[in-house]
Order: structure tokens, then C-alpha cells, then sequence
């Protein structure tokens, strides 16, 4: 059954916590931080922008395969939430129409850039949460929060959240089996099975919270959690977090891809930026670009026999 191929696919991530490579040791802060930064890099980029985002695809990749990631996990996580991604940028293109670009006589319109940008950010930061949980663990990204002094009532809010929805899920499945056990073809698929059903599920997650309640207060359970493995910050957590987030920078303020185009130009097409043009003669501004030196810098050449100056 579908339901049942998910529910037990929903905790997938968290099995691939439990591996222990590089980015699986490193202490869960760092990764946590660097993760935040990284977004807040991504999404400070202008909605224009596409070719600078493409240059951050970097962190992503080094997580995926230094934490020895199954690509086809992240890529159907981020599938799954792709809907929303419509809703929000499916718009553009009808009210932004003004051209930016004309490819090979087709109009661009800033509509169409505004939407892949989006799509690229939305790449980019979803991808980037899936394997901040796949490489560290939901419950290890709680113990980071509580490390960082966030309020212990969210970090345990958060932890119970994610342990009883495993729970939830699973009375949810005894409903279902139930359900298609008593009934035949399309009979118990309508509205009304559907809400009695929802009815049940409430009445057993209220009387299951409470005899969880009971038993946590009769265990001694004082508002705090203690994890049984413990992390704590090194060498190599200052070395990854100091390295991405001078990474990050550079690819804040520099446009990578543009960069790296003009020098493929200046190979294939000849245009050094080392040349400039005044008039009918091309002049070298670095004149020690020749290899035969026979003339000063900023001087009108003569053909040399290797650049035509």
C-alpha cells in the first residue's frame, strides 16, 4: 500500500545520520550555523539574480557526497514540497513582462528570470535542510538549538513533535488497514468514513498524550532531555565553518560564472582583457605580455610577428 511505503520512508533521513563519515562527526552547531549563513547568503541575492546562485551549488554537493547521501532520497524530498514552489512563483511571468533579455529573437522577460530564481533558491535552501537532517539527525539538531541557548520549552516542543508523530503515523496506519479490511472497491473511500475516521485518530492521540503525560511525571521528568551522545566543537569544525563561510562571501560579492565566462572569451575569442582598442591600432597594456619584450609598455607597435599590437 502507498500509506505504508511512506510512513516507513518518512525516517529514512534520520537512518542516514547514523553513518560515520567527515561532515557526520562534525559537531551538529557548526553545521547548523553554517547551514543558516548559507541560506541567508542564498536568499539575500537579488529575485534578478541567477547566475551568481549557481556557483553555490557547491555546499550541497559537498554535503551529499562527503556524507555518502543517495541523491534520489534528497531529490524526492524536494519534489514532494515542489507544489508550493508553484504557488509562489507561477505569477511572475504573467505580470512582470518586461523584456531583459532577446535570445536568438526570443524575449525574456524579467517575469521568467524573477521565476528561476526562485526556483534556484528554492533548490538550493530546501536541499540544504534535507542534508543538514540526513548528516546530523533531527534530535542532534535539537541538541544544537539547546547549546545555543534557544528556550528549552521550543527544543523540547520540537523533539516531541517529531518522536510522537512516528506514533500518530503509526495508529494512523492500523486505522487505515482497518478500514480497507471492512471495505470493498471504492466502498469506505467517501467523505463521511474519511471524517469518522479523523474522529478516532483525535480520540486515541488525546487519550495516548495523556497516558504519556502520566507516565513521563511518574519518571521524574523535569523539562530537560539528555541525549546519550555528546558533541562538542574541534579543529575540524573551525576549519569547515571558517572555509564555506569565506566561500560564501566570495561568492556573494563575485559573480563566479561571469568571471569564469569572459575568460573562456578571452581564450576562444581573442578579446584579453589585456588588449584595448584606440583607433585602428590595438594596444598591449601589459607589456610584458609578449614574449618578445621588443617594446616599451604604452607605446604604438608594430606587427611583432606574434601579437598584432
Amino acid at each position: 500500500m502507498r500509506f505504508d511505503s511512506e510512513y516507513f520512508n518518512l525516517g529514512y533521513l534520520d537512518t542516514l545520520s547514523y553513518k560515520d563519515t567527515f561532515i557526520h562527526r562534525l559537531d551538529p552547531r557548526t553545521k547548523l550555523l553554517v547551514t543558516l549563513i548559507f541560506i541567508i547568503f542564498v536568499v539575500s541575492n537579488s529575485k534578478y539574480e541567477i547566475t551568481k546562485l549557481i556557483p553555490f551549488l557547491i555546499y550541497p554537493v559537498f554535503l551529499l557526497t562527503s556524507g555518502n547521501i543517495p541523491l534520489r532520497a534528497v531529490l524526492k524530498k524536494i519534489l514532494i514540497i515542489s507544489p508550493f514552489l508553484i504557488f509562489i512563483g507561477i505569477f511572475n511571468p504573467i505580470f512582470d513582462k518586461r523584456t531583459i533579455y532577446i535570445i536568438m529573437g526570443i524575449p525574456i522577460s524579467q517575469g521568467w528570470i524573477s521565476l528561476f530564481s526562485i526556483i534556484l533558491k528554492f533548490i538550493l535552501t530546501v536541499s540544504s535542510a534535507i542534508l543538514l537532517i540526513a548528516v546530523t539527525s533531527f534530535p542532534g539538531i535539537c541538541e544544537a538549538l539547546e547549546k545555543m541557548k534557544v528556550p528549552n520549552i521550543l527544543v523540547i516542543q520540537l523533539l516531541f513533535l517529531y518522536r510522537y508523530l512516528f506514533v500518530l503515523l503509526e495508529e494512523s496506519l492500523k486505522i487505515v488497514r482497518a478500514r480497507e479490511a471492512r471495505s470493498f472497491g471504492k466502498r469506505g473511500k467517501d467523505i463521511k468514513t474519511f471524517t469518522k475516521t479523523l474522529s478516532v485518530l483525535l480520540i486515541r492521540s488525546l487519550e495516548r498524550a495523556e497516558r504519556i503525560y502520566q507516565a513521563m511525571l511518574s519518571r521524574g521528568f523535569k523539562g530537560e532531555i539528555h541525549l546519550l551522545r555528546k558533541h562538542s566543537i574541534g579543529f575540524n569544525d573551525i576549519v569547515f565553518a571558517v572555509s564555506f563561510v569565506t566561500i560564501f562571501y566570495i561568492l556573494k560579492v563575485y559573480n563566479i560564472v561571469n568571471i569564469f565566462g569572459e575568460e573562456l572569451k578571452s581564450i576562444f575569442f581573442n578579446e584579453s582583457p589585456y588588449f584595448r582598442n584606440k583607433g585602428s591600432l590595438l594596444y598591449i597594456s601589459r607589456w610584458h605580455q609578449c614574449p618578445f619584450r621588443c617594446f616599451s609598455q604604452d607605446i604604438s607597435w608594430r606587427i611583432c610577428g606574434y601579437y598584432r599590437c
